[in-house]
């Protein structure tokens, strides 16, 4: 009856949940996490925390394993001091981009080195169950990181997948279920209402300036006569064209005709995710065992994207003799899903959605109107009409409809992944071990896309893509381990040689004019435009050493070495060594602290090295290369692709280190404080090249620059309350990061890209822009810094304001730099409370300092909209002499001007963001033991919940170099639902 109570209270507190193990003893459970805690994962093996001299930070499972995640990469988010995140998008299944300490490169990637269970992983993170994960290694330093050489100047992440325990088998089984929702909202647009008069002022004023003879009343008239015909072709009242705005006012007489005005809400709803894992482990003295199946579905929120996955992991370890230890893994994934538009890549695509419901007026409707009654029309088959678009104005993407094509098109994906994992260890003698890890995975990606033949890009005739990817990547290390302690001096050295394989397959084919309907299949269509297939190969091949040394595990040395050749250079530059010295003070351990109450761990450490990153676009960059395919006919045609500098060779990142770790009160309070500095040398940059060189894109790709990274990073996790039936956890960390170009060579002093100018002294993140002034108060005129050059002329669009030289032509702007895109500290706090067998655990996420462009705000404030939405900031617009307001007026002889790219459109890039929560309730294990059951949880938990920002609709964390895109926003996910253990 008890029970019964029990689970009836907490499943009526959260209207469902989700599981964990049943809550332990406080005191057996704190003294194995310590135990646990001894010893972490490192480069090629483990090492007790004690005497490591690198920076990391560990994560285990029980920090994300309750959380709805469908990738490792969201637990990133927050994890440690020095990770930054650029949030994933909205995409069910898709992964967030992460930067450790700092910016690595500029032309290559500076994304982590991820090594699962031993070796090197280059697949999705969505392809890795995060249930499966015991826990994941953040290494940030030469200290840690310099045995992966050549792949490791960006961070590497290890991940460790759950192993089988000694003892009594464990049956372990856990759903949830749960809604997706829009996390970040939208920006506040005007209203039909509103709209009208607005463009109708735009109209009026520019009358007013091109035609300087024109009476008001004339540019009034103007105005009324071409609002509809001229500019937005579409009059939703019940009054004539000429009737609905007079003199800047909208008829007061006039209704709507039809209210379905809104885009968003057919594409934009709730969607669902459901989990289910099932896992069973244990073993006996000699091998253990551990298998998982899972399955996760997830629509999102935005209709046609959703993420299926079905996961199914075997790992068995085993000691076949006293001096033979054996393992081997091995997991299948199956995905596949409906695939969004990228918004990135096809940021101003009129097939893209968050585009085009955001910027599209509000005076259109997406459906097609009986122009006598106004209802809606219907085909034969009873479906709802679209509207094509003819009567819409030039910003409203004519002759398109994003909502129909997104329901006619198809973007599909299903990939199938087998990772596979083995290793030997050869115990010789107690000192010395030999082992050998082998690691294979296979990734096929096949994705299909169909373009409709009513309306869009491959109208009226119908389009079908066909891509097919293969990659492997085969991974085989031999190590030589020798342990070994004499009195309370400490000695580990290893030997070590491994080889890495990746290969790259790729079919794609394009076919149009589909013949029957319902088959999106390339053999229902009948010209083929392009068939084509490649295939890359990448080797890499190293042999690295490391000796570490301690007394007593007081005074600490590490010094590591590895020689790399990668197949992306030359033979001449092909081989290259990477290195990294470490030391460390173990104050703890000596004699004056070793019994104080108050210090329980005080550890000085440092290190120095240098890593490499060979990561660049091309597998050849030291090979000029042709392209194929350009054939006339039967005639066969090669163009030239690419120039080679055959030089060109690794970018190399010196790393220093120093940091300090404490402990108070037996490690109710502990931390850390570091400062790091990372020098990039060697940069890859396009170096331009003149037109007359003949050379593809202008450009070669050179070592050139060098720039640097560094900052701090903090810290703290307090146990506020800590005894038998409450506790009471806080936890933060803070980062700081400088960056800055402190070298450009080969002629090079500037390279400008978008918003941002790359030169010494200033970070690759600095904008440079137009130099915003403000709107004259006299006129309502946009106004800019003038350029030195026209500085001293007299032109008309030249004057002085409050004593300062300015234009009002955009062209004639003083370009400048314009801040950062580069935060002054940013970071994660969170607390978790435990009381009997209640837990909560929340985190929040957050960054103060630098500023984001943001264009996608840009795009709904200008001065002369001709269909396009508009922000309720224009309603601050300038209408009166002498009126203060940072919006000009609305003009459309003047609006590029008031719309160009500028300063104007920076904005702060503080934000916080509740970034996760859990609340669960766990049964008395004494209580679930009289039903032969070992655990049984309950919870609820969310991600993305809540945020702050300077303003309604931004998304300041969507990347790192500050830009916004129309991109499917983060989701917001709160699920409910159990685990229960035998």
């Amino acid at each position: 009856m008890k029970l019964q109570l029990s689970l009836l209270t907490a499943v009526l507190f959260f209207a469902g949940g989700q599981t964990v193990e049943a809550q332990k003893a406080k005191r057996d459970t704190i003294q194995e996490e310590h135990a646990i805690d001894e010893v972490v994962v490192v480069a090629y093996g483990s090492q007790k925390k004690e005497t490591m001299v690198g920076s990391s930070t560990e994560v285990k499972a029980k920090q994300f394993a309750d959380r709805p995640i469908s990738s490792i990469g969201q637990a990133l988010d927050g994890a440690s001091a020095g990770v930054k995140v650029s949030t994933g998008t909205g995409q069910p299944g898709s992964s967030p981009s992460i930067q450790i300490r700092g910016i690595g490169s500029y032309g290559i990637t500076t994304s982590p080195l991820y090594v699962v269970d031993g070796t090197v992983y280059t697949g999705s993170l969505a392809a890795i169950n995060p249930n499966d994960i015991a826990s994941f290694n953040i290494l940030k330093d030469a200290a840690s990181t310099s045995l992966y050489g050549s792949a490791a100047a960006n961070g590497v992440i290890i991940i460790t997948t759950k192993s089988g325990r000694k003892g009594k088998d464990s049956f372990n089984f856990g759903m949830s279920t749960g809604y997706v929702q829009r996390s970040i909202p939208e920006y506040e647009r005007v209203n039909v209402y509103q709209y009208y008069p607005l463009i109708w002022e735009a109209i009026r004023n520019g009358r007013m300036t091109s035609v300087p003879t024109s009476t008001l009343a004339q540019a009034n008239t103007y105005a009324t006569t071409q609002l509809i015909s001229g500019v937005l072709k579409t009059n939703v009242f019940n009054v004539a064209d000429n009737q609905l705005v007079i003199d800047g006012i909208l008829n007061p007489n006039a209704e709507l005709r039809y209210s379905d005005l809104d885009w968003q809400r057919p594409l934009m709803n709730t969607g669902f995710r459901q989990n289910y894992e099932l896992n069973y482990s244990g073993g006996s003295n000699t091998t253990t065992y551990f298998t998982s199946v899972g399955y996760t579905n997830e629509t999102g929120y935005l209709i046609k994207s959703d993420f299926e996955r079905f996961t199914a992991r075997l790992k068995v370890d085993s000691q076949v003799k006293s001096w033979l230890k054996l393992g081997t893994s091995i997991s299948g994934v199956s995905s596949n899903g409906n695939n969004s538009v990228e918004g990135v890549d096809s940021n101003s695509s009129y097939i893209n959605p968050y585009r085009w419901t955001r910027t599209m007026g509000p005076i259109y409707s997406p459906y097609a109107h009986d122009p006598v009654t106004n209802a809606n029309l219907y085909d034969n088959a009873g479906n709802i009409m679209y509207d094509a678009g003819s009567g819409r104005g030039a910003d409203a993407a004519a002759g398109r409809n994003v909502i129909q094509e997104t329901l006619l098109n198809k973007d599909l994906s299903k990939n199938y992944y087998i990772i596979s994992r083995a290793y030997a260890e050869v115990k010789v003698d107690p000192y010395l071990t030999l082992s050998t890890n082998v690691g294979y995975d296979i990734r096929n990606n096949k994705r299909s896309t169909y373009g409709n033949k009513i309306i869009g890009d491959a109208a009226p005739g119908g389009s079908a893509e066909k891509y097919s990817i293969t990659e492997q990547t085969f991974t085989w290390n031999q190590l030589l381990n020798y342990k070994r302690k004499f009195g309370q001096h400490n000695f580990e050295y290893l030997l070590g040689h491994e080889n890495y394989k990746f290969t790259y397959e790729y079919l794609y084919g394009y076919k149009k004019g589909q013949i029957v309907d319902d088959n999106d299949e390339l053999i229902n269509f009948v010209t083929p435009t392009t068939l084509t297939s490649r295939t890359d190969n990448y080797r890499k091949e190293g042999v690295f050493s490391r000796l570490n040394y301690d007394f007593n595990s007081k005074y600490l040395l590490s010094g590591s070495i590895r020689w790399d050749g990668s197949s992306r250079f030359s033979k001449d530059v092909r081989w290259d060594s990477f290195w990294s010295l470490g030391a460390g003070w173990r104050i703890k351990g000596e004699e004056f602290l070793k019994n104080s109450g108050l210090i329980s761990e005080l550890k000085l450490r440092g290190s120095y090295g240098e890593v490499g990153n060979d990561r660049t676009d091309s597998y050849y960059m030291y090979k000029s290369t042709y392209t194929l395919g350009y054939n006339n006919a039967q005639e066969a045609g090669i163009l030239f692709g690419f120039l080679a500098d055959p030089t060109i060779t690794w970018e190399t990142n010196k790393q220093s280190d120093i940091g300090i770790d404490f402990g108070f009160l037996n490690n109710r309070i502990s931390g850390s404080v570091e400062y790091y500095k990372r020098v990039t040398e060697d940069l890859i940059f396009q170096v331009p090249l003149p037109v007359s060189a003949g050379v593809p894109d202008n450009n070669i790709s050179r070592n050139v620059g060098t720039m640097y990274n560094r900052g701090f990073e903090f810290s703290l996790n307090a146990d506020v309350i800590r005894n038998e039936n409450f506790t009471w956890n806080m936890n933060a960390n803070a980062s700081t990061l400088k960056n800055q170009v402190t070298e450009l060579s080969n002629g090079i002093t500037e390279i400008i890209n978008g918003t941002k100018k790359v030169s010494v002294g200033h970070s690759i993140y600095d904008y440079w822009l137009r130099q915003w002034y403000g709107v004259d108060p006299a006129d309502g005129s946009p106004l800019f810094l003038v350029a030195d050059a026209f500085a001293n002329t007299t032109a008309a669009d030249i004057r002085t304001v409050n004593g300062t030289k300015v234009t009002t032509n955009f062209n004639k702007a003083k370009y400048d730099y314009s801040g950062t895109a580069i935060p002054d500290l940013f970071g994660s706090f969170g607390t978790s409370i435990t009381y009997k067998q209640w837990a909560l655990s929340a985190m929040f996420t957050y960054q103060l300092g630098g500023k984001t462009y943001d264009s996608n705000y840009a795009a709904l404030m200008s001065s002369y909209s001709q269909g396009g939405a508009l922000s309720t900031d224009i309603l601050n617009r300038w209408t009166t002499p002498g009126q203060i307001t940072d919006v000009p007026a609305l003009n459309s002889s003047t609006y590029t001007s008031s719309n160009a790219a500028s300063s104007r459109w920076l904005i702060s890039s503080d934000f916080i963001t509740f970034r996760q929560a859990t609340l669960s309730y766990s049964f008395n294990a004494e209580t679930l033991s009289q039903l032969g059951l070992a655990g049984f949880k309950i919870l609820v938990s969310g991600e993305n919940l809540w945020s702050k920002t300077a303003r309604k609709g931004l998304e300041p964390a969507q990347a790192f170099n500050g830009t916004t895109s129309n991109r499917y926003t983060p989701a917001r996910i709160i699920t409910i639902g159990f685990n229960v253990s035998f």
